[in-house]
C-alpha cells in the first residue's frame, strides 16, 4: 500500500487508536486535538496547531470526537474543499445526513462510519466499521480504511450506517438490561450469577433461529405463524412480572415489553406471532 496523507481530528480514546493504526500502516498522519498533550507518544505523527492546519495537510480527514455537536465546532471555519471527510463520531441518522449536506455545501465528500470495536481493538480482526455516504470516497480509500478493521459499505444514504448503529446498540442495551435483571433475580433467589450465566448464554444462542424467523415475519408483515403467540407470551410476561415483584426486583423493561404485547392482543391479534409486537412500536412512532 502506498503512503497517503491522512488527518485525524480528535485524540480521545477512539481518535488516538485510529491515528496509531494509520501510523502502523505507514501512512503520513497529521493529528490535532484541543489539548495538544494528547498527541504525546504518537511517534511519527505531525501535530497541527489548529483544525484548519490539520485538515489542509490530509486528503482524507477523519473526525473522531465526542458527539456531532463537537464535530460542528471542530470543523467550523475549516476549509474542507476537495477533501474526503470521514466521520467516525457516533450520532443519529439525521445528524449524519445534516453533516453530509454541510460537507457538500463546503466542497467536500462525506462518509459516515459506525464503529463496532473498543479502542484497543482498532486495527485488528476484532474491529469492524460500517460506512455509508459517498461511495466514491469509500472505493478510493477502502484499503486505507481497512487499516482500522473490517470495512463494510452499507449504502449511499449517509445516515444508513447510523441507522444500523442505533438499531444494533438498542438491541445491545436491551440485552444488557435483561442480563442485569436476570442477575438481580438470580441473587434474590440465592443463585450465583456466575452459575446462571452459562445457562443464560446457552438459551440465548438457542434463541437465534427464532429471531431469524421473527425478522422474516416483520419484513413480510406476515405474523400468521404464531408458534410463539402473543397471547402465550402475554401470560408468560405476566408471570415474570409477578415473580420479579415478589422477589423485590421489579423491572420496567418487562412492563414495557408486556405493554407492547397487550396492545396487539387487545386489537385481536392474540393468536399471531410475538413478532407482531413490533407494530405497537410502529404505531407509537406514527401517532407521535
Amino acid at each position: 500500500m502506498t503512503s497517503e496523507a491522512i488527518t485525524v481530528l480528535g485524540l480521545g480514546n477512539l481518535g488516538r487508536a485510529v491515528a496509531e493504526a494509520f501510523l502502523r500502516g505507514g501512512q503520513v498522519t497529521t493529528v490535532w486535538n484541543r489539548s495538544a498533550a494528547k498527541a504525546a507518544g504518537l511517534d511519527g505523527a505531525v501535530v497541527a496547531g489548529t483544525p484548519g492546519e490539520a485538515a489542509g495537510a490530509g486528503e482524507l480527514v477523519v473526525v473522531a470526537v465526542l458527539d456531532n455537536r463537537a464535530v460542528r465546532e471542530v470543523l467550523r471555519g475549516v476549509d474542507v474543499r476537495g477533501r474526503a471527510l470521514v466521520n467516525l463520531t457516533s450520532g443519529t441518522p439525521d445528524e449524519a445526513r445534516e453533516l453530509a449536506a454541510w460537507a457538500a455545501e463546503n466542497g467536500a465528500e462525506y462518509l459516515h462510519g459506525a464503529v463496532y470495536a473498543v479502542p484497543q481493538t482498532i486495527g485488528t480482526d476484532e474491529s469492524a466499521i460500517n460506512y455509508s455516504g459517498a461511495g466514491a470516497v469509500y472505493e478510493r480509500w477502502r484499503k486505507v480504511l481497512e487499516l482500522l478493521g473490517k470495512a463494510t459499505f452499507v449504502g449511499d444514504d449517509a445516515g444508513r450506517a447510523s441507522g444500523f448503529d442505533v438499531a444494533i446498540l438498542a438491541g445491545m442495551y436491551g440485552l444488557i438490561g435483561g442480563f442485569l435483571h436476570a442477575a438481580a433475580l438470580a441473587r434474590a433467589g440465592g443463585i450465583g450469577v456466575g452459575e446462571l450465566t452459562p445457562m443464560l448464554l446457552s438459551w440465548l444462542v438457542d434463541l437465534h433461529p427464532a429471531l431469524v424467523t421473527f425478522a422474516g415475519e416483520i419484513d413480510g408483515s406476515d405474523y400468521a405463524g404464531g408458534e410463539s403467540s402473543l397471547a402465550m407470551n402475554q401470560s408468560g410476561l405476566a408471570m415474570l412480572i409477578r415473580a420479579a415483584e415478589a422477589q423485590g426486583v421489579p423491572f420496567a423493561g418487562l412492563d414495557a415489553v408486556k405493554a407492547l404485547v397487550d396492545r396487539q392482543v387487545a386489537a385481536g391479534h392474540g393468536t399471531e406471532s410475538l413478532a407482531r409486537a413490533v407494530e405497537s412500536l410502529g404505531s407509537q412512532r406514527l401517532a407521535g
